[in-house]
């Protein structure tokens, strides 16, 4: 199979988050769902909602970059000029995870248990079903009948 410099957006995450972490993110996930397995339709539903506004990996990232570019840029106009630099940094680096899926704090923020939106929705999905919002389809979400 060959290798894509250029991953796809659904796995570019997964692909730079070390195995260990990965198997930790899924396997709570999973405990957690486990956990509300026959939980009254409205527990289901309070848990799908706080999923709902649970923030993802790249909203983490993305306000992580914009509050060290403005700290740099507060830092450079009234501290020291070379902290004009650090905005630079954060700006490469920001593009480096856009086409690669990988920056610095990914790392740090999938170990702290940070996870990608399909993965917050794959929870939401299993939720869902637990509460039996695919019943009327006559099929699950994976389409098994």
């Amino acid at each position: 199979m060959q290798e894509h410099l250029i991953p796809g957006t659904m796995e570019r995450v997964a692909r730079h988050t070390s195995p260990p972490v990965q198997q930790r993110i899924e396997t709570q996930a999973r405990q957690r769902v486990h956990r509300l397995a026959g939980a009254p339709p409205h527990d289901l539903t309070r848990r799908i909602e706080n999923l709902e506004r649970e923030w993802d990996i790249e909203r983490v990232l993305e306000t992580n970059a914009a509050t060290v570019s403005l700290v740099g840029l507060a830092l450079g106009a009234l501290v020291d000029r070379r902290w004009f630099a650090l905005p630079t940094v954060v700006a490469g680096f920001l593009l480096q995870h856009a086409i690669q899926g990988w920056c610095p704090p990914l790392p740090l923020f999938r170990r702290l248990g940070v996870r990608t939106a399909r993965e917050i929705n794959d929870e939401i999905v299993e939720l869902r079903r637990l509460r039996g919002d695919f019943i009327e389809m006559g099929a699950d979400v994976r389409g098994h009948a």
